[in-house]
């Protein structure tokens, strides 16, 4: 399998594992859909959910993707995202405690609370490392009459900006697809008996996977 496969497999990878987490907000189309007795609520919510996770992995990759233009210093931007990643792990390993803001966001405003949601979990970050792995591979060269200095980095910069986008895209579509299906299995077939007796706390599991996801971002810039 090639490097570029790898790193989009772990992208929807992680955008499945964000889905599947209670935290970043299935249960809510749980309960609005149990509340309506309809599932097409449950889909409604989850919508503005997905769009809000969507916002909080571009606003967090694509400054990084802008900083990858300059090619001398790719190497250096990768280990530092890498090693940002996994502070940003073991902090959360450390304090467990979510922000006092996110009690002030009422539940009608869905995008924003999964924006804010997504953001102090480090989702985005989590991203990072990969991102810039897609990003460190060389574009297509432009054409010889467009060939300046200033040409090149014009286009390399839409380029990673480009690909920011896409991999925020497509870890998002991976989230907001593992987010309705774990919560049209509870409304349909489980029951909120499962949320009651099953419940876990991935908190800890998460700041182990922002760990690992900045120790392999730092293997892959080595």
């Amino acid at each position: 399998m090639s490097t570029a496969a790898a790193l989009w497999l772990t992208i929807v990878a992680l955008g499945l594992y964000h889905g599947l987490n209670p935290a970043m907000g299935w249960p809510l189309a749980v309960a609005n859909g149990m509340t309506d007795r309809r599932a097409s609520s449950l889909v409604a919510t989850m919508l503005p959910l997905g769009g809000g996770h969507l916002a909080a992995m571009i606003i967090v990759l694509a400054p990084f993707a802008v900083l990858g233009w300059y090619l001398e210093w790719s190497r250096a931007i990768r280990l530092g995202s890498g090693a940002a990643v996994l502070l940003f792990g073991l902090f959360r390993l450390i304090r467990q405690r979510h922000p006092r803001m996110m009690a002030r966001i009422p539940p009608t405003r869905l995008a924003l609370w999964s924006f804010a949601m997504a953001t102090a979990h480090g989702a985005g970050l989590m991203l990072v490392p990969f991102m810039l792995g897609l990003c460190a591979a060389p574009p297509v060269a432009p054409s010889a009459q467009a060939a300046s200095h200033a040409a090149v980095m014009a286009y390399m910069a839409r380029s990673n900006v480009g690909t920011a986008l896409l991999v925020a895209t497509v870890h998002s579509l991976a989230t907001l697809l593992a987010g309705v299906c774990m919560a049209l299995l509870v409304y349909r077939f489980l029951g909120l008996g499962f949320l009651r007796r099953a419940w876990l706390d991935l908190d800890r599991v998460w700041g182990a996977s922002l760990v690992l996801a900045g120790a392999a971002g730092m293997a892959l810039a080595v």
